[in-house]
């Protein structure tokens, strides 16, 4: 009865591992489509700080982070 016991939580452990490992393989729908519709990023001509364009403030073919730093430059 032990001997029972003993393999079947051996099987009940292998299973839930096994399930656990092949949702870590999956990828996430999500997540890939995320990567495929990135934006550029731009660098801002004053501090350098990398952000995207749509964030950005362009100004005589430059990119700001901020109307400050498009000023200050």
């Amino acid at each position: 009865m032990k001997l029972l016991l003993l393999v079947a939580g051996f099987l009940l452990v292998y299973g839930v591992l096994k399930a656990y490992g092949r949702g870590l393989r999956k990828p996430d729908p999500s997540q890939s489509a995320q990567q495929v519709s990135g934006e550029d990023m731009v660098r801002c001509s004053h501090c350098g700080v990398h952000l995207p364009r749509s964030e950005s403030i362009s100004a005589q073919g430059q990119s700001f982070c901020s109307e400050e730093h498009r000023r200050l430059h």
